[in-house]
């Protein structure tokens, strides 16, 4: 039997609130120049062209195709984003959840758009109530937008405790993504053999399932991400080259692993554009063109 390969990339696009309380309206920012603001700026150099990204014929610089990014990327967005987005460039937020649409259908009614906590603060450090508060807010913001429940929810920072674990499980959430190095110890279900995996060591192909401690038999599961590719991605030149991510990527493929392999990672949407300028154009190669060829399965959380 041939091994499965998926690829999960995950975009966390959010922005802070910078509307003036009194008018709320953003003020002239001379720093994001030659834009009004910040929001305008990484909108013209993310947002914007994530949905309509490039595939160019090198020889002679013909667009060959135009990708919405959104399509084929897990991401979240965060409400004050959403909100701003709305009100200045609906046409954008409207491919954004139309591609939301068109993933449900190809993921068999799993979308690869989640809900965010809403104020984008660190839950543990948050009292009970306010833990409860972020998390409903976010859902229902995110059902709002995207007109259906969400699945999963990002945390901020990937910030979390056992405390946040058992109110995500109290609020229906089936999944949340973690940093590899956020795991202590696991062992088998129905077992109590456990292994420690606080060196980052746990094996990040297979998602991983932690239970409520009331005893009552609910769960959340939770997908650790790669956190050495994410952090190239973000922080190194990698990501200005589809074929030497893509060869990166294909590195982590263990071909003595016996089941089907999820490679995953997560980043700040921002830096597809923004952070790093024209990479939107790398990921929509990477995942259109190369990863295919590669015979990996493009996927969100939901589609292992």
């Amino acid at each position: 039997m041939k091994k499965k390969f998926y690829l999960c990339i995950h975009g966390h696009f959010y922005q802070p609130p910078r509307e003036n309380p009194w008018t709320d309206e953003i003020e002239l920012q001379p720093t994001a120049s030659p834009f009004h603001d910040w929001n305008e700026r990484i909108f013209q150099e993310c947002y914007k062209p994530n949905t309509e990204a490039v595939i160019t014929d090198l020889a002679t610089n013909e667009i060959l195709e135009r990708v919405n990014n959104f399509e084929y990327l897990n991401f979240n967005f965060g409400p004050t984003l959403l909100h701003w987005l709305k009100e200045k460039h609906p046409d954008t937020l409207e491919k954004i959840i139309e591609a939301d649409k068109k993933s449900v259908i190809a993921n068999s009614g799993h979308g690869n758009a989640i809900a965010q906590v809403y104020n984008h603060i660190i839950m543990p450090l948050a009292n009970k109530q306010d833990n409860i508060t972020q998390i409903k807010w976010g859902l229902y913001d995110f059902e709002y937008y995207f007109g259906r429940k969400s699945e999963g929810i990002w945390l901020a920072e990937t910030a979390c405790n056992n405390d946040t674990l058992e109110y995500l499980i109290d609020e229906g959430i089936k999944f949340i993504i973690l940093d590899q190095f956020q795991a202590l110890k696991i062992k088998k279900i129905e077992t109590e053999d456990w292994v420690d995996v606080s060196f980052g060591n746990i094996d990040i192909r297979k998602p991983y399932r932690a239970f409520s401690r009331t005893g009552n038999k609910k769960y959340i599961d939770i997908f650790f991400y790669d956190g050495a590719l994410s952090r190239s991605i973000a922080f190194e030149d990698i990501i200005y080259s589809s074929e030497k991510l893509m060869d990166r990527i294909d590195s982590l493929k263990n071909l003595n692993y016996k089941e089907p392999q999820k490679i995953n990672m997560a980043v700040d949407g921002e830096t597809f554009g923004h952070h790093k300028h024209f990479t939107e154009r790398t990921i929509a190669f990477l995942m259109k063109i190369l990863a295919p060829e590669k015979e990996y399965e493009i996927i969100n959380y939901f589609g292992f």
